[in-house]
């Protein structure tokens, strides 16, 4: 992808490199202080920062959160600086794309962390790969996923911007009310069948929506390479239930798919690079 040179977003929170969470006494150490007057003298950052994250306070008990500097490497920073640039071009796409139908885009964060994350929708450990929150509109992505894109076939700057378009996907349906229309049907569903085939629409849904961001992002940059789209059709692949099911060495249960199949996702992340259209979206109506 052609993405160097782009702006960055000024929306991207990093919290990489903290540390995990001590239980025990409230109260700071001098040791502590020390050291993190040490730090601040080394790097150049204001002390209070470290000291402001070694504290935090807990219901019904004390914690405190030791965050440990951790020095990433040249190719971690180039990822993370690639992260906020395509999450820059779908703030400027989407707002765009809003502006046209007379309405206000209102963009959403994205925070970079490793390890584990605290969340509107909880802790959640990097294991459970990118994820989006409504409840404080934000997308959460460890770069550590990337990698096992890679481990699972799909490697490439497409397909790493595929993901993010798709997490930026869930905060369209958010802002449009698709999501808690979704929660509402899913409340009323008779079976978890039911429940787990909305799910899967959620989530071709938000697949084809990343395809409509790329679509305009092309049109109006120039970022995509020859290969780039077949990297994202292995991406969308790569990560369909009926595949991970097999991978996992388990019987393909298509009841219990959440994220839709392969062919499911592939075609509709094709869908929205085809059209660049929001209505062509419309896994609802028109089914997966």
């Amino acid at each position: 992808m052609r993405w160097k040179g782009n702006r960055r977003s000024t929306r991207v929170e990093d919290r990489r490199g903290r540390g995990g969470v001590v239980r025990g006494g409230a109260k700071l150490s001098g040791g502590m202080i020390v050291l993190a007057l040490i730090y601040a003298v080394v790097t150049g950052q204001n002390p209070l920062s470290l000291l402001g994250g070694m504290m935090q306070q807990g219901g019904g008990g004390s914690q405190q959160q030791v965050q440990i500097p951790k020095q990433q490497s040249a190719a971690e920073q180039e990822q993370a600086e690639f992260s906020s640039v395509i999450f820059a071009s779908t703030e400027d796409i989407w707002n765009q794309i809003f502006s046209r139908s007379g309405q206000k885009y209102q963009p959403p964060s994205m925070v970079l962390f490793d390890g584990q994350v605290q969340s509107r929708c909880g802790i959640n450990s990097e294991a459970v790969g990118p994820f989006y929150c409504p409840g404080d509109s934000k997308v959460y992505l460890s770069l550590g996923f990337f990698r096992q894109l890679e481990r699972m076939g799909a490697p490439g700057d497409f397909a790493r911007a595929y993901v993010i378009g798709h997490e930026v996907g869930h905060h369209i349906q958010n802002i449009t009310g698709t999501e808690r229309q979704v929660r509402q049907w899913q409340q009323q569903a008779r079976s978890k069948v039911e429940v787990n085939q909305l799910s899967v629409m959620m989530e071709l849904q938000a697949d084809c929506l990343a395809g409509v961001w790329a679509h305009h992002a092309n049109q109006q940059k120039n970022m995509l390479e020859p290969g780039d789209v077949e990297e994202g059709l292995r991406a969308a692949a790569s990560i369909g239930d009926d595949t991970i099911q097999s991978r996992a060495g388990r019987r393909v249960n298509v009841e219990a798919f959440t994220h839709g199949s392969s062919e499911q996702r592939v075609k509709w992340l094709k869908r929205g690079l085809q059209t660049g259209n929001y209505d062509s979206c419309n896994v609802f109506s028109e089914g997966a």
